[in-house]
């Protein structure tokens, strides 16, 4: 360590005005608005799928298919953002992803052909948004603290949320209103007004600043960049796969994926709207489960640093399936209160899942958490990727989604049981060399 960086060190310990806030809170605060911005394009595609289907007469199961790619690639491309981060710093990494989805959401507007759609929205806009997924989040909390880790992930994890709070109504009006290419413009112009904060307030790793992580007793030095960032999420794949904590953790989430993004988010908005209820009523109902999406994930990551997470998300995914089993009963031309009871207890478990499992990676996994924990979200996408597509098709054959309802309110039960099953184990080392 240079004397300028144990200067600074000491510098962050003494403290001598009194109370003084860790810059990684900072640097927390900025990812938390940096996820809120890239959420814009999150909560586009269950509002595009009428207008999509009515102005160029594609399929819901063409549509379907499109965002079935782009949740797919937001998973898969995951775990190697997570070694990108590693070789080339977030700051780079998360304003090129920024500016991918910008372009690819930009481009829809002037598509004619449903291979445009899959090429824009679901390449770019899927690659995009995987290097800004929660790996991301996993990335800056492991990098910046060591102390209420639990609780900062699930900030970072609501400000997805947020996003959706925020820009769901709008883009909702807007789609109404004016027509779907105006709401995809404001999700282009979204994505790129982040990039600037990203690039001047975003820092890679405490030791940049000269701090320590917040709660460390020692100073970490700042690690070389990894070289090889393919070939290191390969291989930290191909070891995690040969333990099974890491199957339990994929297909949990998978199940996770499934119920929320694949499921609620892409297609809550086209069901009610098929029982007489008006897409901007539908699109503000999905904006009240961001609502109640954050005090439940923050409420979660606090609970993380407190109870064992594998009780924790089995009661989560036992109480969202026992939800979705209701859910068909509920849906009518008018929101009523057991409509309202419903998005707020869905809300408060929608991404609950995410601190008690990043923690379980963390445990299993030690250094490569970040990179496990990516390929466990790339099986959440893909989940997600094969409700949103088949939830499409049975919609197109059976007229109705209340089979896709029923299902999925049984994977839930699958997956709480899982989560039972996952054994404890101390933290492992690095299973890949650096």
């Amino acid at each position: 360590m240079t004397q300028t960086t144990e200067a600074a060190a000491v510098e962050e310990t003494r403290s001598p005005g009194g109370f003084r806030i860790h810059r990684a809170w900072f640097v927390a605060a900025v990812t938390f608005v940096t996820i809120i911005g890239a959420a814009a394009f999150r909560s586009l595609p269950g509002l595009l799928i009428d207008p999509l289907h009515q102005d160029f007469g594609w399929s819901r199961g063409t549509i379907g298919a499109a965002v079935s790619v782009n949740l797919a690639l937001y998973g898969l491309t995951a775990p190697f953002a997570a070694a990108l981060m590693d070789r080339f710093g977030i700051r780079r990494v998360v304003a090129v992803a920024l500016t991918v989805i910008a372009v690819g959401s930009g481009l829809t507007v002037w598509m004619t052909a449903a291979w445009q759609l899959m090429l824009y929205w679901g390449l770019l806009v899927g690659l995009g948004s995987g290097s800004m997924a929660l790996a991301f989040a996993a990335t800056v909390t492991n990098r910046w603290f060591t102390e209420r880790r639990g609780l900062v992930t699930g900030i970072l994890t609501a400000a997805s949320a947020s996003g959706q709070l925020i820009f769901l109504p709008v883009l909702s009006w807007m789609v109404e209103e004016h027509d779907w290419r105006p709401a995809a413009i404001t999700v282009a112009l979204a994505a790129l007004a982040v990039v600037p904060f990203v690039w001047l307030l975003l820092r890679d790793h405490p030791a940049d600043v000269g701090l320590r992580p917040y709660g460390a007793t020692e100073f970490v030095p700042k690690p070389a960049p990894v070289p090889g960032a393919a070939r290191r999420a390969v291989t930290v794949l191909f070891k995690a796969a040969r333990t099974g904590p890491f199957w339990l953790l994929a297909g949990t989430f998978a199940i996770c994926g499934a119920s929320t993004n694949g499921l609620v988010q892409t297609h809550f908005v086209p069901a009610a709207h098929d029982h007489g209820m008006p897409v901007t009523a539908a699109a503000s109902l999905l904006a009240v489960i961001g609502v109640f999406d954050v005090v439940g994930t923050v409420a979660s990551g606090w609970f993380t640093d407190r109870f064992e997470p594998r009780r924790l998300l089995a009661v989560y995914y036992a109480l969202r399936g026992i939800s979705l089993l209701f859910l068909p009963m509920l849906l009518a031309p008018s929101v009523h209160p057991p409509m309202l009871f419903f998005i707020v207890f869905y809300g408060l478990d929608w991404v609950a899942t995410v601190p008690p499992t990043v923690a379980l990676c963390r445990e299993q996994y030690g250094e490569d958490s970040a990179i496990v924990f990516g390929w466990v979200l790339a099986s959440h996408q893909v989940g997600a990727a094969l409700i949103a597509f088949l939830g499409g098709v049975a919609r197109d054959v059976f007229g109705t989604y209340d089979m896709v309802w029923y299902a999925s309110g049984a994977l839930c039960a699958a997956a709480a049981l899982m989560a039972l099953v996952i054994r404890r184990r101390p933290a492992a080392p690095a299973l890949a060399a650096a």
